[in-house]
């Protein structure tokens, strides 16, 4: 897949996910991804370190 047509599904696939959600449901979902995201580029950072 190239980078563009990622970034489209990942586009796609928030709006989706963000239909009929509330603003707090969202503004939770979007910590909770955040976060998630922010571990795992900890976590392969840490990988790639051999650590």
């Amino acid at each position: 897949m190239q980078n563009c047509e990622f970034v489209t599904f990942i586009t796609i696939l928030a709006c989706s996910f963000a239909n009929g959600k509330t603003t707090e449901e969202l503004s939770l979902f979007s910590s909770f991804f955040t976060q998630f995201g922010d571990t795992l580029a900890a976590l392969a950072t840490l990988s790639s370190n051999n650590c």
